[in-house]
């Protein structure tokens, strides 16, 4: 029986995309132990998932060289024989590279690929897809397809969110890390005035007060801001039946994707080019129809505008979101 170890330790919406894999794998390999190891905060995300046999986390806020150290330790002492590192970054190569596994698959961005059996090049910009990169980690291991990401609820979150679809409403994730990539607030609040009807602000604590100042200026009672009350699996849950959700380059689109639930997807300084769009059924993009020889700034977005005007953002219509 083959053992193996997806390793994806990035942000949220990452582990979510690195998820097409597991499924994958799962399919190819039904009797094999399958894990993943994530950073810690994102192990949430994986309960209850059928694919995964164990969920290994790395720790890089509290003493992140000892759980580097105690991760190879315990990696190397599984065995694993296949080892698939999806991030590009350096610890996570170390982790992949000093696995013992006989196979170890990872992109040539990583510095530590040299450790690796395997490289694949990690092109962005050309409009693939990262699930469809992500795939060509395993693409000599697995059958011919092309699995997508999906998270697995349990009965029991989906009972703690049923109280709130007792009519049609739709979500809102107002938030995201990065200014540029954010949908300013008064452009939610305009939505939120020109569309009415119910819906929920969707997000995590840190993001309650910007969703509780959207709701309290938008005006609109049958709005409510659920920002830090539900789990990350919870959410999924609620914006699986939602009429829509709408959403900014950032983690609840790939969450909507993982549902396969509704979702329009407002670009501001990033491009779908990129490849971290939307893959729901129903799933439009929004971004400005200008053309700005500013956009893209950057894959992760900026904290600021670098040039100071914001137009990626100021140039798109509340109407294109209708």
């Amino acid at each position: 029986m083959k053992k193996i170890l997806v390793i994806q330790t990035a942000f949220l919406g990452d582990v979510i995309l690195a998820t097409a894999l597991v499924e994958e794998l799962r399919l190819s390999f039904s009797s094999a132990n399958i894990d993943m190891l994530v950073c810690r905060g994102n192990e949430a995300l994986l309960i209850g998932n059928p694919q995964i046999d164990k969920v290994l986390v790395f720790d890089k806020q509290d003493g992140k060289m000892g759980s580097l150290l105690n991760l190879i330790s315990q990696i190397r002492s599984s065995k694993y024989s296949v080892v698939i590192n999806v991030h590009r970054f350096g610890s996570s190569g170390l982790l992949c590279g000093l696995s013992g596994a006989k196979t170890r698959i990872g992109f040539d961005k990583n510095p530590f690929s040299f450790l690796f059996t395997k490289r694949v090049k990690h092109i962005i910009g050309d409009g693939t897809h990262e699930v469809e990169r992500n795939h060509e980690l395993i693409v000599e291991l697995t059958r011919d397809g092309l699995a997508k990401p999906k998270l697995y609820p349990s009965d029991r979150d989906f009972q703690d969110v049923q109280a709130h679809k007792a009519n049609a409403y739709i979500c809102i994730a107002p938030a995201s890390i990065w200014f540029t990539k954010q949908f300013p607030k008064q452009k939610w609040i305009e939505l939120i005035k020109i569309r009415g009807g119910a819906g929920y602000l969707i997000g995590s604590e840190a993001d309650s007060a910007l969703c509780s100042e959207i709701c309290d200026e938008a005006s609109n009672p049958n709005y409510k801001n659920l920002a830090g009350k539900l789990t990350l699996l919870q959410t999924a849950a609620l914006m699986r039946d939602a009429a829509m959700n709408y959403v900014n380059d950032s983690a609840p689109m790939h969450i909507a994707s993982a549902m396969n639930a509704p979702v329009t997807a407002v670009y501001c300084s990033t491009i779908p080019e990129y490849g971290f769009g939307p893959l729901s059924e129903n799933s439009t993009i929004v971004q400005t129809n200008n053309k700005l020889d500013c956009r893209p700034c950057g894959i992760h977005g900026h904290k600021s505008c670098p040039k100071g005007h914001f137009d990626c953002v100021k140039t798109i219509n509340i109407d294109q979101l209708l």
